[in-house]
């Protein structure tokens, strides 16, 4: 950022407010037409709709204002994960305790500009959540600090309008993700029903299920007694390297950092244990190390095919999901994960609904990188507008640096 392309305080630009919750004891306080917005609301985009409402009488018992439609609200506390989330107001709403509302001086500061400005620096956040205080929060003095580039209202419209174009771009593809997953769950229940499986319509792998199979028997199990539920063991980051020859896999979706060892072979199949994506199911095609907050399946039956194992459980996540207990930290039992029921045909069957699946999957893996390859360009691209580094004219879409 040049020296003309200077920081102002957001306090400069915007003023604050914040909001309530009415006495939940009282129903006649909810359920009427005042949208009421709570941290879990927020999608760091726009918000139209709210899952709760308030009545008037609520609205005057507990004191809340109404914040007006293009006010930026920002989550103030709620768990590390939730803590500065956002989201731009299209209608006039009530907010809860736990958001702030930022209201921007338009001639000084263009809401969406702001929004893409606050999702730009979420990191900037996170060094309250994880700092010494006894409650990971943000304070409405942190956000009257927040730094945002002072460049003028023309250019902040017309770099939001560039943005737009990727968010929808992006936005349009994690649909078209979110369908293909839908329908890959749709065809593993299919596949698997009794009065549906693989003799009925699985396209070009229709071959692979020859008269004599057709037949075949059909079993109901539990996880344990096809495999064994490994828990992995613990990895602290002082023993990660960057360049390691191995990911480390803690729980979560995403590995967590790299090693020069390993614990488990390549295609090994995990359920993470703990924290907010506890029970995602992936599929690991080499070598690796599994952490204290994954299971791993080891030690698979002989009549299993590893590749219909995990399309079983990739299409029942929701259900594993579902196993989570504890509020502060949410996990999933082993004992629970032992006792999930598979559903599992003769191993020729298994064989061919694990192609059949996979070539679907291969379509939904590529749609990710496609995506995650746009998260990316867009990224840099925000760099460039939102300090101004680059400005977009304001007719065309030709970017002028």
């Amino acid at each position: 950022m040049s020296s003309a392309q200077r920081l102002v305080r957001l306090e400069e630009v915007a003023t604050f407010t914040g909001g309530s919750t009415p006495l939940r004891a009282k129903p006649q306080y909810f359920g009427g037409n005042i949208p009421w917005v709570k941290t879990t609301d927020l999608n760091n985009g726009l918000i139209a709709e709210t899952e709760e409402t308030l009545t008037e009488l609520g609205l005057d018992e507990s004191s809340c204002k109404i914040v007006p439609a293009n006010a930026v609200l920002v989550a103030m506390y709620g768990g590390f994960n939730q803590i500065g989330r956002t989201g731009l107001l299209l209608n006039d709403s009530a907010i809860n305790q736990a958001l702030t509302a930022i209201l921007p001086d338009t001639h000084k500061l263009d809401p969406a500009f702001l929004l893409e400005w606050l999702n730009f620096r979420v990191d900037y956040w996170k060094r309250f959540a994880g700092s010494s205080r006894k409650d990971p929060n943000i304070t409405k003095g942190d956000v009257a600090d927040f730094p945002v580039p002072s460049i003028p209202v023309d250019q902040q419209r017309n770099a939001t309008r560039v943005l737009a174009e990727w968010n929808s771009a992006i936005e349009k593809t994690e649909q078209l993700i979110a369908a293909k997953e839908r329908y890959c769950t749709h065809e593993l229940s299919r596949l698997i029903s009794r009065g549906h499986h693989p003799h009925g319509h699985v396209g070009s792998f229709a071959h692979e299920f020859p008269e004599r199979n057709r037949s075949g028997t059909w079993q109901k199990v539990e996880l344990a007694d096809i495999a064994t539920v490994w828990k992995g063991q613990q990895l602290n980051k002082d023993a990660m390297v960057e360049d390691g020859a191995y990911y480390a896999l803690n729980g979560g979706i995403k590995p967590s950092g790299r090693t020069t060892e390993w614990n488990c072979e390549a295609n090994t199949i995990t359920v993470s244990e703990g924290g907010n994506s506890c029970g995602f199911v992936s599929f690991n095609c080499e070598n690796f190390w599994c952490g204290g907050h994954c299971y791993a399946l080891k030690n698979l039956a002989k009549n299993v095919d590893v590749h219909y194992l995990f399309h079983f459980l990739k299409g029942k996540q929701t259900r594993l999901m579902a196993l989570r207990v504890g509020s502060g930290l949410p996990n999933i039992q082993k004992s629970d994960i032992e006792a999930f029921t598979v559903i599992l045909p003769d191993l020729t069957t298994q064989s061919g609904i694990a192609r059949y699946l996979s070539a679907l999957r291969e379509e939904i893996s590529t749609l990710c990188a496609y995506v995650e390859k746009l998260k990316e360009q867009k990224r840099g691209l925000m760099q460039k507008l939102l300090t101004g580094q680059w400005r977009v004219p304001a007719k065309g879409n030709e970017v002028a640096t």
